[in-house]
């Protein structure tokens, strides 16, 4: 089956959308698909191979078509609609002399230049638009990450037939390294003689913040010598950590340490004694989110604190990992001491999370929509 992606970002790029994109055409490729990655030529700061950045073997082509690119000017208005639109013209026209089976996507507006497509969707506008409900329904199948969002779109009038619930996944031997916590911490010049507790990605979504602030305010009520390592973020992020640790004076307990190298996570996953998720409650965090950092967090059997939202509880609700209240710094630090204190606990949580992950891999997820949309 020949299967065309189309994405419209900067690839590679530093924010999880390009990870998931590449992860998925190479998933494609190992349930036996012939895939062409379609993505615009974007002023783009990061010089490396898609390929070698993400640590992708190459077994799918990528084309970069020529687009109108101001976006770096100012990353808003006229100047995305004119990218995005100049773009997808330039797909139409590469692909009227193609020939493909699937033509599958995560752009809303492909609905505007093609007749047959799958659209993937991660979450749904604030203002749905009567175009939005026009491109839904037009979709030969629709592709979500969480039941809520299938329940929202059936409401809105989409038939429930075409749409498939496939939360994201995760590629199992990139991160069960099983690799001792002291070997992985002489590699990242990390602390070998204290408690570690980690987090690795992005300190926002959205713009939104991802509760390491309430990660930071557990530590001062956290009652054992441990060290919180932040993995990820931009400077300013970063610098606004930093500077919170310092007021609420934990700076002693805090690791910032900016964005590595995608290859280096599994390594700082396995140096952890505990892995976090923090998320705060808003509605994009309650519905619409499948953490990659979730399923990674799974394989790399370490135990996983993570707030009790709707969206989590349905991928880690069963004793995978210890759920804790959002925004609540107490609970959190409960939940880090528990874990810290009860090594039997831990490995509860590590062995009901590696048997539920074994089914949650990226090729998984895709045989699941390769026999959807059939």
């Amino acid at each position: 089956m020949k299967l065309v992606y189309i994405s419209n970002s900067r690839m590679p790029s530093e924010y999880a959308h390009g990870l998931q994109v590449m992860q998925m055409c190479e998933a494609f490729v190992q349930n036996g698909c012939d895939v062409e990655l379609i993505v615009p030529k974007r002023v783009n700061k990061i010089k490396k191979d898609p390929f070698s950045y993400y640590s992708i073997k190459k077994s799918f082509s990528i084309k970069k078509l020529l687009n109108l690119d101001f976006i770096f000017l100012n990353n808003a208005g006229i100047f995305f609609w004119i990218q995005t639109l100049t773009f997808l013209l330039s797909v139409k026209i590469y692909l009227l002399f193609k020939k493909y089976n699937v033509l599958y996507t995560r752009e809303q507006l492909v609905g505007f230049f093609f007749k047959n497509f799958v659209l993937e969707i991660h979450s749904l506008p604030k203002n749905i638009k009567s175009f939005h409900l026009y491109i839904w329904k037009k979709a030969d199948r629709l592709v979500v990450l969480t039941p809520f969002i299938k329940k929202r779109l059936i409401d809105l009038g989409i038939s429930e037939d075409k749409i498939l619930v496939a939360p994201d996944g995760v590629d199992l031997q990139r991160f069960d390294l099983n690799l001792p916590k002291n070997e992985a911490r002489v590699r990242l010049n990390l602390p070998k003689d204290k408690k570690l507790i980690g987090y690795v990605g992005a300190f926002r979504t959205l713009g939104m913040e991802k509760g390491l602030d309430v990660a930071i305010l557990a530590m001062k009520a956290l009652p054992i010598d441990a060290i919180l390592v932040l993995v990820g973020g931009h400077l300013q992020d970063i610098e606004y950590y930093k500077n919170l640790s310092h007021k609420i004076g934990v700076e002693k307990k805090i690791i910032l340490i900016g964005r590595v190298d995608y290859k280096l996570v599994p390594i700082y996953l396995q140096a952890f004694d505990v892995l976090i998720a923090p998320f705060p409650e808003t509605e994009h965090y309650n519905y619409y989110m499948s953490p990659m950092k979730i399923f990674e967090y799974m394989a790399a059997k370490r135990p996983i604190i993570s707030t009790k939202l709707p969206s989590l509880v349905a991928i880690i609700g069963g004793g995978e990992a210890f759920l804790v209240a959002p925004g609540s710094s107490k609970d959190l630090a409960e939940g880090m001491a528990k874990i810290l204190q009860d090594e039997p606990f831990g490995q509860k949580l590590i062995e009901r999370a590696n048997e539920k992950i074994k089914d949650l891999t990226w090729a998984k997820r895709v045989q699941k929509i390769i026999e959807f949309i059939k």
